[in-house]
């Protein structure tokens, strides 16, 4: 099962971060996301997954997509994308050891994308509103 996490800022671009050479998709980008470890709740893994590649704390919200993810023949997965704030306003997402960057794009241009199942949930939140107050 995977985790990943969605967060928009206040004019309603999305982090997304660049995967590092070894991973699936290297050099593409996408939410911070990952797999969940033995044990772990899905929750805490999409927060710890957001803390190790963009640096950054989050609070989670409700689940916006659970897909079925074929990237891999022998791997094939369950996902969950949750919506997510960052958990402080002075909160600044860095690179970590899980992502060569960080950025925010615009949903509907977003960069060269490492996973399909990013591809419709970006489009689907292009066409909503940005979050207010943050």
């Amino acid at each position: 099962m995977g985790a990943a996490v969605v967060i928009r800022d206040a004019e309603g671009r999305v982090l997304l971060v660049r995967r590092v050479a070894g991973q699936f998709g290297a050099g593409k980008w996408c939410f911070p996301c990952g797999f969940v470890e033995w044990g772990e709740d899905v929750r805490d893994a999409a927060r710890r997954e957001t803390r190790e590649e963009a640096g950054v704390d989050v609070v989670l919200g409700e689940p916006l997509e659970v897909a079925s993810n074929f990237h891999e023949a022998r791997k094939p997965t369950i996902g969950v994308w949750f919506a997510a704030t960052l958990a402080g306003p002075a909160a600044r997402p860095v690179a970590g050891d899980d992502a060569e960057a960080v950025g925010w794009f615009d949903p509907l241009a977003p960069p060269p994308l490492a996973f399909p199942t990013d591809t419709g949930l970006l489009e689907r939140i292009g066409r909503r509103r940005p979050p207010s107050g943050d």
